[in-house]
């Protein structure tokens, strides 16, 4: 059968309708003209199929009296979500006779599984697959009515910041060849509000937890708020960065922002991509105060009025804590910076923090700042070995090692002195600071990352990451994954931990990266990033969990508290492998594999995240130039695809095995 009825917007479903077969095309074509000789503007005339509701096997009846067939309407919600996905968010039913359309408000609502249990499908598994094939089905149709709405004019949206944030998906269950089929009958906002809205009041009446529904829709709509706040929003940025921060500048024009780049290359690609490039070589961080009085005579000088000051850079940090100081901007004061960023004098700090249950000394590892051979032998007598010696302000992994003696340390120490003197040997790994080093006591553990964001030193998110064993006696990374593994007691752990070594050192506001080792006795702190996590941090937790670490940055510097999910859940998982220059050159370049990645990426079955140009460094100073990740509905589906990806582009070899990297991820 077909239904002829009319639709618009001032029905909302509602309207005289009629019924015919659809053998009777002469009825079917007198009843739509009919409709069309009496519409009004924006109205239309809707001709569609009449779907007959499923009947199932009743259970056996409790009474002799003959049974009702009944109509089961599936009402749902969605809402647009984090990073513009439909999310769903509440469902309801409403059960009617089966001979009529069972329409909203008809009966009270009540909940899917006992709609089902009470309707026939009585096997658990059976009404759990249909709950899943039930959310995955209205969070498409949302999705399909948002990509139709990106490609409206503004005119046709009805203006320029109108969009669809709620949609109602109504359902029949139909059955096809002894199936059982959701069909989508109708969509709109009001009526399924209004329903499922009852249903989470009359559930609250009876001692059920309030549903999450005008949680999300509050994040939401406040979430879209702050990006309109951020609009037009003058930034002044310090420290261009290389190709891996090349997604600051799409977000920067997506967002809106106006950003006036202070860089010390000439040269930047990045300076056609900004609205002000103010060229300044700031490469010698030692004398960032004087950096910072230069650069604050040239905004001002060309009347640049910043609403906020940051830097995304970690040689940078320290500088833009001094311009914001300076400016009277938002930011953490520049001695919290300088302790963050220099290791030694970061452990040192924690140590002497002794309030607290437990005090943040707690997490502290003993280390001794190496600037000669004297100071290796020294620490040689308080640091116990193994231990790692590394670069004090350096960054990337570059020229950490693992030493079993002092006699090892000096000979790490002599050739990295030698290698790594200033900027112009090795940039963006902290040069620009000096080469002394550290000498820190080895903990042993898995290696974690915790990206924070703090205003006024509350934690308002944190997202926790799971690294995989480097390649020892280096310490490059070489895989990861999102959501962490861990059980959620020890991600708390993990989190706590950041947190009050961020707040014991003086760090109250901003996106922050911490990088830990939990053992069996808990968190230790390998050091702290007072800047934004980099490498494919951003990318991931906003694919997993939606937030941007990059607009929460510039939210905190502008003073406005980021407005982050109150209960994140993650919507997938991610697990990814860095791939080396000396190691993958030849499978990425001349074997094809980059492009067949490429292919791969455009087809949204991988990410990548592209470090640097080319390869950066050689030999034990080498960085990661690719990150290359696979998604799955689990961790180990994700895992699983990532492997195979890697055994058929080369990736994987005996000299780099990825399987025993991702092996750890359980």
């Amino acid at each position: 059968q077909v239904v002829v009825r009319p639709a618009g917007w001032r029905w909302r479903g509602t309207g005289a309708r009629s019924t015919h077969r659809k053998e009777e095309g002469a009825a079917v074509a007198r009843a739509v003209g009919a409709r069309l000789r009496g519409l009004r503007e924006e109205d239309s005339v809707l001709l569609e199929a009449l779907v007959p509701t499923a009947r199932l096997p009743a259970p056996p009846p409790r009474s002799p009296a003959p049974r009702l067939l009944v109509a089961l309407r599936i009402c749902t919600l969605v809402c647009r979500s984090w990073g513009d996905r439909p999310q769903l968010c509440q469902v309801a039913c409403a059960v009617g006779r089966a001979e009529v359309p069972v329409r909203h408000g008809a009966s009270l609502p009540q909940g899917l599984d006992s709609s089902l249990q009470q309707w026939g499908v009585v096997a658990p598994g059976q009404r759990q697959a249909l709950a899943t094939r039930l959310q995955g089905a209205a969070e498409a149709a949302m999705a399909a009515l948002l990509a139709t709405e990106a490609e409206l004019s503004p005119q046709q949206r009805g203006g320029t910041r109108a969009r669809t944030d709620l949609l109602g998906v109504d359902f029949l269950l139909a059955c096809v060849d002894d199936t059982l089929e959701l069909v989508a009958i109708s969509t709109n906002s009001q009526r399924c509000l209004e329903t499922c809205l009852l249903a989470d009041a009359m559930g609250r009446a009876v001692g059920e937890p309030p549903g999450d529904l005008p949680r999300l829709l509050a994040e939401t709509l406040l979430h879209r708020a702050q990006c309109h706040l951020v609009e037009g929003k003058d930034i002044l940025l310090i420290g261009a960065g290389g190709v891996s921060k090349s997604f600051v500048w799409d977000a920067a024009r997506d967002y809106g922002l106006r950003i006036h780049l202070v860089e010390s290359d000439p040269e930047h690609f990045a300076a056609g991509l900004v609205q002000t490039f103010l060229p300044y070589d700031s490469r010698e961080h030692r004398r960032d105060e004087e950096h910072a009085e230069r650069v604050t005579e040239l905004v001002r000088a060309r009347g640049i009025r910043p609403h906020a000051c940051l830097s995304y850079w970690d040689d940078c940090v320290v500088l833009a804590a001094l311009v914001c100081q300076r400016l009277g901007l938002r930011g953490c004061p520049p001695a919290a910076v300088r302790v963050a960023k220099q290791k030694s004098r970061t452990h040192q700090h924690l140590q002497r923090c002794r309030r607290g249950r437990p005090p943040p000394a707690a997490f502290a590892v003993p280390c001794r700042r190496l600037q000669s051979h004297g100071d290796v032998d020294r620490a040689a007598g308080t640091v116990p070995f193994p231990a790692v010696a590394k670069l004090e302000f350096g960054a990337g992994g570059v020229g950490v090692r693992l030493v079993a003696d002092a006699g090892q340390c000096h000979a790490h120490a002599a050739r990295l002195w030698r290698d790594l003197r200033d900027d112009a040997d090795h940039p963006g790994i902290g040069l620009g600071w000096g080469n002394a080093m550290l000498l820190m006591e080895y903990v042993l553990g898995t290696e974690h990352d915790v990206d924070l964001v703090l205003f006024d030193g509350r934690l308002l998110g944190a997202w926790v990451s799971d690294n995989g064993p480097t390649r020892l006696p280096a310490f490059l990374e070489t895989a990861a994954c999102l959501p962490s593994c861990l059980p959620t007691d020890r991600q708390a752990q993990l989190v706590q931990a950041a947190l009050r070594c961020c707040q014991a050192c003086g760090l109250r506001d901003g996106v922050f990266n911490v990088e830990l080792k939990l053992g069996p006795a808990g968190p230790r702190l390998l050091e702290i990033n007072p800047r934004m996590g980099g490498f494919y941090l951003r990318d991931w937790i906003r694919e997993i969990y939606g937030p941007d670490l990059l607009l929460a940055a510039v939210l905190v510097a502008l003073g406005s508290p980021p407005v982050l999910p109150a209960r994140p859940v993650p919507r997938g998982h991610l697990a990814g492998v860095m791939c080396l220059g000396s190691e993958h050159g030849p499978a990425l370049g001349g074997g094809g594999g980059l492009e067949a990645l490429r292919g791969l990426q455009d087809r949204g079955l991988v990410r990548l995240n592209r470090l640097f140009e080319e390869t950066a460094g050689d030999g034990e100073y080498e960085e990661p130039c690719l990150s290359v990740a696979c998604a799955g509905e689990t961790r180990a589906e994700a895992c699983l695809r990532l492997l195979g990806l890697c055994q058929a582009l080369g990736i994987d070899s005996p000299r780099y095995p990825v399987e025993y990297f991702l092996s750890h991820f359980k």
